[in-house]
């Protein structure tokens, strides 16, 4: 009897394509996108097996695993995160957010907690809103939004989040990781990760040029995002740089400080 396919989730966004590139086509794999809070939603209530998710998740629920080295990481600005400014960082009072966003707004919450013993106000707009035109001082975009209008025409003002994280701690930061639900099996599907991660490393050049096109922007914008900006083997930082946005969340009740990293013995599962 066939086994059931591997149901995996990844992002609708640029970044993701050199970690699931020609996922869906290997046997035993189906492969769909989705928004980070909707991949999240879809393993909770185990309609995904795997997902390329906020890495946050991994500390808000119990019996999670995943792969270990390869992420959506940064290590300093990644531009497809952002929070857009509308007076001065210091003067920030009420952050919109945008409703895709798990990760990212939880760092932000991390970087800007007790700011001067003034915490700023985060409202999550409402789905398909645009977070940009709900009123806040500030406003966070994630995803290809976040780079459209970063290098659009009169771009506002910014902070970026990664950056600041790579400034405090010195670790990269890892906005998304490949997590594996309890229960699920993946252990014989890791070779097809593991191409699909060398069939986007193969394709940052072409990927650059198609995004450049149908955004309208600089060729040279989206190789440098791509080949530069990103990180997708932090390697043995990895778990570090989780470890240590576990504890900057947990005491602002954003995730549970007792849940350890438990990663996929790839090489026992290789070998």
């Amino acid at each position: 009897m066939t086994p059931p396919p591997l149901r995996v989730g990844s992002v609708p966004y640029l970044v993701g394509r050199p970690l699931d590139l020609g996922l869906g086509e290997e046997p035993g794999i189906e492969l769909s996108h989705h928004v980070p809070a909707e991949l999240v939603r879809a393993l909770r209530e185990e309609r995904l097996d795997v997902a390329l998710v906020s890495s946050i998740e991994l500390f808000r629920r119990p019996g999670y695993r995943y792969l270990p080295g390869v992420g959506v990481a940064g290590r300093g600005v990644v531009s497809s995160v952002q929070l857009f400014l509308r007076r001065p960082l210091d003067a920030v009072r009420r952050i919109d957010l945008d409703p895709a966003s798990r990760t990212a707004a939880t760092l932000v919450r991390v970087l800007l907690h007790e700011r001067a013993g003034d915490t700023p106000e985060f409202r999550e707009v409402e789905p398909g809103a645009d977070p940009r035109r709900a009123g806040g001082d500030a406003w966070l975009r994630i995803g290809d939004a976040a780079l459209r209008e970063r290098f659009g025409p009169e771009p506002p003002p910014c902070f970026n989040p990664s950056e600041a994280w790579a400034a405090r701690t010195g670790l990269p930061f890892i906005f998304a990781a490949w997590i594996v639900r309890p229960g699920a099996v993946v252990e014989p599907h890791l070779a097809a990760f593991q191409r699909a991660r060398e069939r986007g490393a193969r394709a940052l050049a072409e990927l650059a040029r198609r995004a450049a096109r149908e955004w309208e922007l600089p060729e040279a914008v989206c190789a440098h995002y791509l080949e530069q900006e990103c990180l997708y083997e932090p390697g043995d930082e990895m778990a570090r740089a989780l470890l240590a946005f576990r504890d900057a969340a947990a005491p602002l009740d954003l995730c549970h400080a007792d849940l350890e990293l438990r990663p996929v013995q790839v090489a026992e599962a290789s070998a």
